[in-house]
């Protein structure tokens, strides 16, 4: 026989996922309805409203704008003229998304050789230096306390006008890499796409306060999640024959 109080925890327990389970159907119902990928958002009002901060344009009038822009072009230069070099690293990885961490490197000693900039691996929320995420980069003009941000992003000459998803950004409050009121600049560095012996050829400084998004909502799951034995219904594993001893 049941006891009371543990009949009220199972009846308790029982209201609770229901009333979970609805609430779900209704979130899922209420993305269905919004047709969120068909619409478009600014990244100003994004950042915005995940973070409090605001997306400043980029004002070439500003002086200080404008001594960080020279900066970050002096920067690339450099950088591209070194990382295309025979003797460069990257012309032997097999990936071009792993150059992007060379010339993040290169970008960031190189602005930290003046004495009017700070550039670092922003911090998040936490205070912990974070690699993962936007931005890459944070750049300090000292004399003038103006922040930029910035993501260098590498790309095939012939896929600029490409239609697939290039930059992302997904806030997340608590590793949020937006901690300040500044300008967002887009670092576009293109390549020949020759494997393994790549050669980086221009580059375009956009403005992201001036960034028109589209959301993907999408539901996912990892390998961790999927391959578990609740999840499993048989397995080649399961038919094996055992080996038959000699």
């Amino acid at each position: 026989m049941i006891k009371l109080p543990c009949l009220l925890l199972i009846i308790s327990l029982s209201a609770t996922k229901a009333q979970q389970i609805k609430k779900d159907h209704e979130l899922v119902r209420q993305l269905i309805a919004e047709d969120l990928g068909s619409r478009s958002f600014s990244f100003s009002q994004v950042v915005k409203s995940a973070t409090g901060k605001n997306v400043i344009p980029f004002d070439h009038k500003n002086p200080n704008h404008k001594t960080i822009l020279n900066h970050i072009n002096k920067t690339i230069k450099h950088t591209i003229k070194t990382l295309n070099k025979p003797n460069s690293p990257i012309k032997k990885i097999s990936r071009i998304n792993e150059a992007s961490r060379y010339f993040e490197k290169s970008i960031l000693n190189q602005l930290n050789k003046h004495p009017d900039i700070n550039c670092s691996i922003p911090s998040n929320i936490k205070g912990k230096k974070q690699l993962s995420g936007y931005p890459d980069l944070r750049i300090k003009h000292i004399p003038s306390n103006t922040t930029f941000y910035l993501d260098p992003k590498l790309y095939n000459e012939k896929s600029k006008s490409s239609s697939l998803r290039t930059f992302y950004f997904e806030p997340k409050l608590r590793t949020i890499k937006i901690l300040d009121n500044a300008v967002h600049i887009l670092l576009g560095i293109s390549h020949d796409g020759k494997h393994q012996n790549w050669t980086f050829t221009n580059w375009e400084i956009i403005d992201l306060a001036k960034l028109q998004m589209r959301l993907k909502t999408e539901f996912q799951a990892s390998n961790k999640v999927i391959y578990t034995n609740k999840n499993r219904i048989d397995s080649s594993k399961l038919h094996q024959q055992p080996l038959q001893k000699n």
